[in-house]
């Protein structure tokens, strides 16, 4: 089985935001929420644990093959494999004032909460574990009603390798220049959409795929505006705001639009330093992008980068001088490392071969 919640675009989403760095990600990274319970509703159980599952091997019957072993769970965490020991169950079970199940993605999370341990335990030993949970937890009809949906789920995650195995292979004989199928990838999105209402009603779909799709559909649009050579840049970014503009006003919208003002900042960023910009015209410009706190957080790194740059200009310096005129080398290494000790911090130090592997690298391009 796969791990379907995560994007099925993933490589979409890289090419799109590859531009992004990772060492300012988590300033503008989104707080996760859970699904909230309706007027009257009830939560039983909400943690903040996130786990998947990447594969599982079809075998009998699991509910068959589960009576078997549900005599050894009382609550289903009994004797917890070992990539759960210590964690909190994740995800919810919601119900109403009528004690019927309010479908969440919450119990999507639950479900693969669980389901991650497939490799430790059997298929039949987790689905004795998740049944003696949601019993344990929660009343009638909805213990049942989720059962029902657990036994929906899993024959879906049964039935999407295929899908994806097949539209991988056809997905990399369509790729041209670099380019995806835009047309192969919406084929697949219409066959998983067929597989779904195959075994979920529509509120089900809807809380537990609603999200990864708006995500989706947003990275299908933005290959589209990306791939088209008849845009210009500055045509791009109107194309990437109006779609983003035209989104239903919710979390995903925020978070979106916040990748977007990521992106722009970046860009704008290179731009404005190739002209020459100061630390004040850059601090007014992410300001405006990204507020106040993050703006002062970049140039903040603005001047650590200044400073690192110049003492490892005269690092290099000493370096240098010290191989071309030493004729013990290892003495001459010993005082490198003492030079790297006296100019750089523990965590900087980590950095030096990276960084002089991309001086070198960008001293390269003109000749290129």
């Amino acid at each position: 089985m796969s791990n379907n919640r995560r994007s099925l675009f993933l490589p979409i989403i890289i090419i799109v935001i590859v531009v992004l760095v990772g060492v300012i990600i988590w300033w503008f990274k989104p707080n996760s929420s859970k699904a909230t319970s309706e007027a009257g509703s009830t939560v039983l159980n909400s943690q903040s644990r996130t786990d998947s599952i990447d594969e599982a091997n079809p075998s009998n019957d699991m509910t068959t093959l589960s009576t078997q072993n549900a005599s050894q769970f009382k609550t289903g965490l009994e004797n917890m494999p070992r990539s759960l020991q210590g964690t909190d169950v994740d995800g919810e079970i919601i119900i109403d004032e009528n004690k019927q199940l309010v479908v969440t993605e919450g119990l999507r999370r639950l479900f693969d909460y669980f389901l991650s341990a497939l490799g430790e335990d059997d298929e039949a030993i987790i689905y004795a574990r998740v049944e003696s949970y949601i019993r344990s937890h929660t009343p009638e009809p909805a213990a049942s009603q989720a059962m029902t949906v657990f036994d929906q789920y899993i024959a879906y995650l049964k039935a999407i390798p295929a899908i994806e195995s097949r539209y991988g292979n056809l997905q990399l004989q369509a790729t041209k220049n670099g380019e995806l199928d835009l047309n192969t990838v919406a084929q697949q999105q219409q066959d998983v959409a067929k597989l779904r209402q195959q075994h979920f009603d529509k509120a089900t779909i809807v809380a537990f795929f609603g999200a990864a799709d708006e995500y989706d559909n947003y990275s299908m649009e933005m290959i589209r505006i990306h791939q088209n050579q008849q845009l210009s840049d500055s045509q791009k970014q109107a194309a990437t705001q109006d779609y983003i503009s035209r989104m239903p006003d919710n979390e995903i919208k925020a978070n979106i639009a916040q990748q977007a003002n990521l992106a722009e900042l970046m860009s704008r960023t290179e731009q404005m330093k190739q002209q020459g910009a100061s630390a004040e015209e850059l601090f007014t410009m992410r300001r405006e992008l990204v507020g106040a706190p993050a703006a002062t957080r970049l140039a903040q790194m603005d001047e650590d980068d200044a400073s690192f740059a110049q003492r490892f200009k005269q690092y290099q310096s000493q370096k240098q001088h010290l191989l071309s005129q030493s004729t013990d080398k290892t003495q001459a290494q010993t005082q490198i490392k003492q030079i790297e000790q006296q100019l750089f911090n523990e965590a900087e130090r980590k950095r030096l071969t990276g960084y002089a592997a991309l001086q070198q690298q960008k001293a390269k391009m003109p000749n290129e």
